[in-house]
């Protein structure tokens, strides 16, 4: 940030979007957590650290959180919402500001089971009626229906217990351990004035209760060697709770595991073609976004390098293909919190940026939604390295700088490896990866991998292809062609023949160099001037 954006900050208007704390020595993460709860309940906004809260504002500087990136790894782990920072420094002093992002559409963020938000500067326990509004933007939730009928008997002992663990470990409460069953699923309401909702059914039915009331809650395993049609070597069909086969299903699938070799310098790496975090998100969204009102179920289809992802429902309203990185809208919102509440899920529910992450810093495809149409949502992740070289470059970022790389920094660094253009959507990142030494600016808005990072990979060589000749050859072709002309003067005109990729201007600032160097010099006024010796 430049000063005038510092002088925005100190006039920003403190409230829903802004908060300021002068926090000179420390500032309570819990509280932090709280204060960034609110702000991305109300919106989105900036905790600001370093500059005093009442006006006229200051800049008192900050030493609180000497670690940001681990600060903001810890709130993405409390909040699963997008949070980025910046360092800045103003007269020597410290400012640390936290951006956060919005919740998503139809979510509300929670923190221990309370939802803050913002009454003018104070926060508080987010009001019923803006919780109804927020939960009404997605429409109807099915899976806060009451299933008429439904009793605790319908559903299955060991997958309460196995969520009532989970749960536990991660709020840290241990009051969970001992509560009763009623009072686990009030609590996380999956039920509601005693009554069991479809929610309930899904993540904890018996076989029997979801035949009965749901029989379309089924999630299908199938591992097959080949595209070949006819039966599965294995099939495998679940219609539990989700709590009852999660692990069971990705047991399955790591039987076929297989492992492809990495070597760096003098140690060798073992990469498993399925990686455990991303199948359990891909699975995790097909749970909570199928529509659970449409016959078919949710199939799991593995092949030796490849799994591949089914469900019913088409995407949720509002999400598409382009925007599903950046936009969040679950169309079963009661799973989705219930997830949330026990830490399965990333980033409020959806988990596709971490899947982008991983496959990118494991030099794997993207995952690849050909298939998806308005009645089935299918994603392919496809397991085999693509190129060793770019774990190379991945293990040079050096995991400090990827700890705080967002979403958009790993698409950067996969599409300038892979050669790709970068989308406008992705160019504002480059500025701060050229801070970080990570990318370099190749003139005419191209952008390329630093050199190190190419050297890391053995690919000095397409750095040099990619950024073209250095300067310093520029300069020295261009001196050559005057040498060449014996005294005759050389014009621009003919200069540009010599570096054709080069504009105008950017010769121009070449020669100049040359002439303060003392090399050589120009005679003659604009268009008609010449370029000669300074020994001629």
């Amino acid at each position: 940030m430049n000063y005038d954006n510092i002088n925005e900050l100190l006039n920003a208007p403190e409230g829903e979007h802004y908060q300021f704390k002068e926090a000179k020595n420390r500032f309570d993460f819990g509280e932090a957590v709280k204060c960034c709860c609110a702000l991305s309940n109300c919106g989105g906004g900036k905790l600001v650290l370093g500059i005093s809260d009442k006006r006229p504002r200051k800049v008192v500087g900050s030493t609180a959180f000497d670690q940001p990136e681990r600060t903001r790894e810890g709130l993405i782990n409390k909040l699963r919402v997008k949070v980025d920072f910046q360092l800045l420094e103003h007269e020597g002093k410290r400012i640390l500001v936290f951006d956060v992002a919005a919740r998503p559409r139809g979510l509300v963020i929670q923190v221990d089971g309370i939802a803050w938000w913002y009454d003018g500067d104070s926060h508080i326990a987010m009001p019923d009626n803006i919780r109804r509004d927020i939960y009404a933007e997605i429409g109807h939730d099915f899976s806060g229906d009451i299933c008429v009928g439904a009793t605790l008997q319908d559903l299955d002992a060991q997958a309460i217990e196995a969520f009532r663990t989970i749960w536990a470990a991660k709020s840290g409460n241990n009051r969970i351990l001992n509560v009763s069953v009623e009072q686990l699923l009030t609590d996380c309401e999956a039920m509601k004035d005693g009554e069991l909702t479809f929610a309930a059914l899904i993540l904890f039915g018996t076989r029997a209760a979801l035949g009965k009331y749901l029989p379309q809650s089924e999630i299908v395993f199938e591992y097959r060697m080949n595209e070949a049609s006819g039966p599965a070597q294995q099939r495998v069909e679940f219609r539990v709770g989700f709590f009852a086969c999660y692990d069971r299903i990705w047991e399955l699938i790591n039987l076929r595991n297989n492992k492809q070799h990495y070597q760096e310098g003098l140690f060798l790496f073992d990469i498993l073609t399925f990686n455990e975090r991303i199948v359990r998100e891909a699975l995790l969204n097909a749970v909570s976004h199928r529509n659970y009102q449409l016959s078919g179920s949710v199939f799991v289809r593995q092949y030796n390098d490849r799994l591949v992802m089914e469900n019913p429902g088409g995407l949720p309203k509002g999400i598409t293909l382009e925007n599903m990185l950046y936009k969040q809208s679950p169309r079963n919102r009661r799973i989705a919190e219930i997830f949330a509440l026990c830490g399965l899920v990333e980033r409020s529910g959806q988990g596709m940026n971490l899947m982008y992450e991983l496959c990118i810093m494991e030099a794997k495809s993207l995952p690849d939604f050909n298939g998806t149409d308005e009645f089935f949502v299918c994603i392919t992740l496809n397991g085999l390295i693509l190129d060793k070289k770019m774990l190379s470059l991945i293990n040079r970022i050096g995991s400090e700088h990827l700890a705080i790389f967002s979403t958009d920094d790993f698409l950067v660094i996969n599409a300038l490896f892979y050669e790709q253009k970068l989308s406008d959507h992705l160019k504002p990142r480059i500025k701060r990866l050229i801070g970080m030494g990570i990318v370099e600016h190749a003139g005419r808005g191209k952008y390329v991998l630093a050199r190190k990072l190419y050297e890391a990979t053995g690919k000095s060589g397409v750095h040099t292809r990619l950024k073209g000749l250095d300067k310093e050859t520029n300069k020295a072709l261009l001196f050559k062609h005057i040498q060449k002309n014996n005294g005759k003067g050389t014009p621009l005109k003919e200069l540009q023949q010599v570096l054709p990729s080069h504009s105008r201007s950017q010769i121009q600032a070449l020669l100049r160099e040359l002439r303060d160097e003392k090399k050589i010099y120009s005679a003659g006024k604009t268009n008609g001037s010449k370029w000669f010796l300074l020994s001629d």
